[in-house]
């Protein structure tokens, strides 16, 4: 939704009313979430969701950094927001953003390596929320066991598991036959 990102509302007496009607007149679900991936490195989100609710429970999926990287160049270059090469991109990265305010507009578009710096999102997170509250995946997980991981979401969300789950598919991958590297824990 990029509710908690968008720097035109009012932050200072914000109103929810677009975050609550997006999920009103829906099934009624005992949880409900969104999933938008620039929360934990936009600056300010972290603080804003807890400001909306401390209490909040937060899934949170690490990626591969440079697989991230590449796939966040895929969708700037489908959005005709880069025009570079993928290594020209990174090469310039810390150039375009040179001096910037982090929350300038390029650093949605730009950030392709600093998103993948994830310690500095982690501290941020962790400043604010319980370890109780916050599941850190990895993304490989998911493509690993489609299974364990959902199974493991669930169980932090204390909602009944899944009836029944997909067959494994991968949608996307660096190379062909580039293998699934889960080895290192977080």
């Amino acid at each position: 939704m990029h509710f908690f990102d968008d720097e035109t509302i009012d932050w200072v007496v914000p109103n929810y009313e677009r975050l609550h009607a997006a999920y009103s007149g829906k099934i009624n679900y005992r949880s409900w979430g969104d999933a938008t991936p620039i929360c934990t490195f936009w600056p300010p989100c972290l603080r804003r969701i807890h400001d909306y609710n401390p209490d909040i429970r937060l899934i949170v999926s690490l990626r591969d950094p440079v697989e991230r990287a590449f796939s966040h160049w895929r969708m700037e270059l489908a959005r005709a927001q880069e025009s570079l090469s993928f290594s020209e991109a990174i090469r310039a990265g810390r150039r375009r953003l040179a001096g910037l305010s982090h929350l300038h507009p390029d650093f949605r578009v730009f950030s392709y390596v600093e998103r993948g710096n994830y310690v500095e999102q982690l501290d941020r997170l962790f400043a604010l929320f319980p370890a109780k509250n916050v599941l850190l995946l990895r993304q490989c997980d998911l493509l690993i066991d489609q299974k364990a991981t959902p199974d493991r979401i669930c169980a932090f969300l204390n909602v009944a598991p899944f009836a029944s789950y997909p067959e494994n598919s991968v949608f996307f991958r660096m190379t062909k036959k580039a293998p699934i590297n889960c080895q290192r824990q977080i």
